[in-house]
């Protein structure tokens, strides 16, 4: 028969253990936080001159102010070349040619912002799918490695299983990326009817 300080004792000890894991899951998870932050943050700091200028550009441009500021700006164009203010002569009559061409230059230049602000993001993307492939690619490795270590442990305290020796074989079998790539592009080939 236990006694009620051991009763008292047991949840107690199980809850330092959940504390304890939670602890250590969050210790992870805040290291790999603080290791995507300074990775993100170092490739910020590698960005060229250019990039962060077309960076800064594409993000203000994005702005609300930018917008009301346009807004304002070909309200007050219109209202004064219509002559509908008087006492203020017009300088680009109906059909605006001048706001025509700054416009469209100001689109010209702002979709090349954009562009090269994109196209670092793309490389950046690229990067990240990088890093996620390797990853992938350690993890298969290092699970095929614990289902042959689960394999030799169940063999050797001779315990049965629900996975079928097949199944762990053809788990434990060695990942062929170039046969996987291959598969991958037949199922993005669209269907040809016959």
């Amino acid at each position: 028969m236990s006694s009620p300080r051991a009763s008292r004792e047991a949840p107690a000890a199980a809850q330092h253990d959940r504390e304890a894991a939670d602890s250590r899951r969050s210790s992870a998870l805040d290291e790999n936080v603080q290791a995507i932050k300074r990775w993100e943050r170092a490739i910020l700091l590698a960005r060229s001159k250019a990039e962060r200028v077309s960076d800064w550009i594409a993000g203000t441009a994005a702005s609300g102010p930018v917008l009301i500021l346009h807004v304002i700006w070909f309200g007050v164009w219109v209202t004064v070349n219509t002559g509908v203010i008087r006492g203020i002569r017009t300088f680009d009559a109906f059909p605006f040619p001048f706001l025509t061409m700054t416009v469209s230059l100001e689109a010209i230049f702002l979709a090349l912002f954009v562009l090269a602000s994109q196209n670092r993001l793309a490389r950046q993307a690229d990067k990240r799918s990088h890093l996620d492939l390797q990853i992938d690619l350690l993890a298969e490795r290092e699970m095929t490695a614990v289902l042959q270590l689960l394999q030799d442990i169940a063999r050797h305290l001779a315990v049965q299983t629900t996975v079928t020796p097949e199944q762990l074989r053809d788990l434990m079998t060695k990942t062929d990326l170039r046969h996987l790539t291959d598969r991958m592009e037949e199922l993005a080939e669209p269907a040809t009817p016959s």
